[in-house]
């Protein structure tokens, strides 16, 4: 009787939990027996309203409604419910969203249930079933998990008296703040309710909260911090857009267009893009926001021998800020230099220039050699690089301070921007990944508008078809597509986590690809329309101005047609603002992958600690580029670039595919994606996962392995040994694979076949063990 329970009587009342047949009418879960088992809410026997269960009704007529949105989805993964004494209890009764609760104990005594110390072991059954009519003799004091029967609707007996519904069954569970309140007991057993039939298993084995005076061998409960979501869609699609249209899409993909046959190689590389870098661009979607969480972590859930690969792409993203922020910090000290009457390039009389300085813009008979050099060039390699005070790796010399003052300034914008996580990165892409186009096309109308411009997009796209016949095309074509759409960098990994889980990600890759690969196109009709005009001016071929590649051609060239427009502050301006916030966008994604990552990895140590981690791994990125601020820095920045993320990121990105097609299973990952968005990949997916793209990349890295041309830059021969330090740098990330491979093997227990059985199956999660031990098939 509950008066027993408020006084001092040494007898304890009997306590059974019963399950909650009188749901209030508002309540968002009604009783239903719908057919679609795998559809069971994880409230044994309350449907959710999904996909095929939509149309249901229960045996009232009532139309089921929504539960939980996407908290059902992932209860014990991302639990954003847990046991408190709550005024504003969950649909589910004993469970509370942990931002609503009340002072702990205030619904106890205003119910009037007292503070007597129940410890009998009860019982559960689902709605609709008989408790049993008394509990078991056991008297362990254990607590009770949310994960074990945190799903389920129960009602308190205390004797033969039927009380009120309690608002949770946090109520009756005892917490380390508050010892003074009673304990529910460790349940023997569940019963499951499972299209129409019953079945009793042993529940799983719930932990003590910490503190707790449980029974022996209680564990603690780790403490659970709910996942960050994404505020808005659009913040998610800005943000993998950002990331895929970078520095790359303007200065890479114009060079390698006119190099390998100007509009005849739009045929290579569309193909390389429908059957290797969209396929795998939407793999890694739908992996991060089915499983929701990072590259490194996620590989106990898919294959677990495989997780060095998350490790590998942690370090491939250090080297690539070591060198990447450097870049954007060049484009800083530009866009510092531009706010003059006069821009500081486009005039041999600067202290800086040589007596190779030659300006050709308003000037006749004028001639051009091959020891000529412009005014843009000399202002980039003796004023910004300062290069000539090197003397190459041997001697990088000391470290340009502003170029250090530009770098720590790019790095406090990150840090601002990545600390506190989606939230605030969410907000800032809306600028920097909109801002961009809308200076192409101003740039691009400029350009349309100069004289000579037709030739350039004539160079451009004139096809020359026997290009077609080269393997060295078909090569280029592949690995711009995939360093352009960026998988394998465990980026989309991290962004596509913070996604709803019924987020159509399909869409989403059909549409950022498109975007991405449209951005590149259009970015060449910007460069070579300036490409022209210069040609037009010095009175020389298209194809003797564009000899410049890479960082060269936004740092010389098109600065230095630029200097020659009318309005050229104004352009100058807006151009470089447009390579910072491309620049940005691909730190934040980069950055955002590793401390997804690694959060992740260890949440009981860092879940609250972001902003203090965030801060550190700054810290190491900006001193990992020290070496890129020296004189010879230039000569630093090309060798990360060729080795740091060349072949050792394509090595892991066939990896990746071979460990979800082939280990994890076509069909398995197929019904996780049906699992999110109601249709199941098809059969064009699953052949480009299965055996396409792991050919097309197999056949890049092969590719890249047996022809490497020797580094040059600035006339300067790089020396032997910096190519082996190259493939160190390479080979230090991808080592990681192996290495956990072995590590793996040699500490799981059993015969080697007994291992390798277990090392390549995937680890069952907290949900998927709860969903078995109660035979019901996990919610997504």
């Amino acid at each position: 009787m509950m008066g027993a329970a408020g006084s001092g009587s040494s007898e304890r009342p009997a306590l059974t939990l019963a399950a909650n047949r009188d749901t209030p009418g508002p309540q968002e879960l009604v009783p239903c027996t719908c057919p679609c088992e795998h559809k069971l809410h994880p409230c044994m026997g309350w449907c959710h309203r999904s996909q095929s269960c939509n149309n249901h009704r229960t045996h009232q007529g009532q139309k089921i409604t929504s539960c939980w949105e996407e908290r059902a989805q992932n209860q014990a993964t991302t639990p954003g419910l847990r046991p408190h004494l709550c005024a504003k209890p969950s649909p589910c009764h004993q469970t509370c969203h942990k931002a609503k609760c009340a002072p702990r104990g205030a619904e106890w005594e205003q119910r009037g249930w007292g503070r007597g110390r129940w410890a009998q072991s009860p019982r559960c059954s689902p709605p609709g079933g008989r408790a049993p009519s008394a509990p078991p003799a056991s008297d362990q004091s254990t607590g009770f998990s949310p994960g074990a029967l945190g799903a389920v609707g129960f009602q308190l007996e205390v004797g033969t008296r039927r009380q009120p519904d309690p608002p949770l069954l946090g109520s009756v569970i005892s917490h380390g703040k508050n010892p003074s309140l009673p304990q529910v007991a460790q349940p023997e057993s569940c019963r499951a309710h499972r299209g129409g039939s019953m079945g009793e298993q042993p529940c799983p084995a719930p932990a003590s909260p910490p503190g707790q005076d449980g029974g022996p061998g209680a564990s603690p409960v780790p403490p659970v911090h709910p996942r960050d979501k994404w505020s808005k869609k659009m913040d998610f699609l800005l943000s993998v857009v950002g990331f895929a249209v970078d520095l790359g899409n303007v200065w890479r993909f114009p060079y390698i267009c006119y190099q390998n046959g100007g509009g005849a190689f739009l045929i290579p590389y569309t193909l390389m893009a429908v059957f290797g870098g969209v396929p795998l661009f939407y793999m890694e979607l739908a992996l991060g926001q089915f499983h929701r969480t990072g590259a490194i972590p996620i590989w106990r859930r898919i294959c677990p021998i495989f997780k060095g690969i998350g490790f590998a792409i942690c370090i491939i993203g250090l080297y690539v800020s070591f060198y990447y922020n450097t870049i954007i910090a060049w484009a800083l000290y530009y866009f510092y230099s531009s706010f003059s009457g006069t821009l500081p390039w486009a005039s041999c009389d600067n202290p800086w220039n040589t007596p190779n300085c030659t300006n050709y813009f308003g000037r006749s008979n004028v001639t051009w050699t091959n020891s000529s050099r412009s005014p843009a060039e000399e202002f980039y390699t003796r004023k910004v690089l300062e290069i000539q005070k090197s003397g190459g790796l041997y001697d990088v010399g000391g470290i340009r301070w502003q170029l250090l003052l530009c770098l720590f300034l790019i790095f406090t914008i990150v840090y601002f921007s990545l600390w506190k996580g989606v939230k605030t990165s969410g907000k800032v892409v809306w600028v920097t990944a909109t801002l961009p186009y809308l200076v192409l096309l101003i740039l691009l109308v400029r350009g349309a508008t100069l004289p000579g411009a037709w030739r350039g997009v004539l160079f451009y796209l004139r096809p020359d078809w026997g290009k077609l016949l080269s393997t060295a095309v078909w090569v280029d074509a592949a690995a711009q597509i995939f360093f352009s759409l960026g998988p394998g960098f465990g980026v989309l990994l991290a962004l596509a986590s913070y996604n709803h889980f019924h987020n159509n990600c399909y869409r989403d890759a059909l549409v950022t690809s498109a975007v991405n690969c449209l951005t590149s196109f259009l970015s060449g009709f910007v460069i070579f329309t300036v490409l022209g005009y210069m040609a037009e001016m010095r009175d020389v071929e298209v194809e003797d101005v564009a000899r410049d590649k890479g960082p060269s051609l936004l740092f010389i060239t098109y600065p230095e047609a630029i200097a020659n427009m009318v309005g050229s502050t104004f352009f100058a301006v807006i151009f470089f603002l447009m390579m910072i916030t491309l620049g940005l966008d691909s730190t934040f994604g980069g950055l955002e992958a590793v401390i997804t990552a690694v959060m992740d990895e260890y949440p009981q140590v860092l879940a609250k600690r972001r902003e203090l981690f965030v801060l550190g791994l700054i810290t190491v990125c900006f001193l990992g580029s020290l070496s890129t601020l020296t004189y010879g820095g230039a000569y630093v920045v090309k060798l990360l670039e060729e080795f740091g993320a060349g072949c050792s990121i394509l090595a892991v990105v066939l990896l990746e595919t071979i460990a979800v097609s082939w280990f994890y299973g076509i069909q398995r990952f197929s019904h996780d994606v049906k699992a999110m968005l109601g249709f199941a990949p098809g059969l064009f997916w699953k052949v480009c996962w299965a055996a396409i793209s792991p050919a097309l990349l197999a056949f890049i890295v092969v590719s890249s392995l047996l022809e490497q041309p020797p580094l040059v830059l600035f006339g300067y021969q790089y020396p032997a040994w910096s190519t082996s330090v190259g493939h160190l740098v390479g080979a230090s990330s991808f080592v990681c694979i192996p290495i956990y491979m072995v590590y793996k093997l040699v500490w799981t227990p059993g015969s080697l076949k007994q291992r390798l059985a277990v090392c390549v199956r995937p680890e069952k999660t907290t949900r998927d063990a709860q969903a078995e031990a109660l035979r019901m098939s996990p919610v997504p």
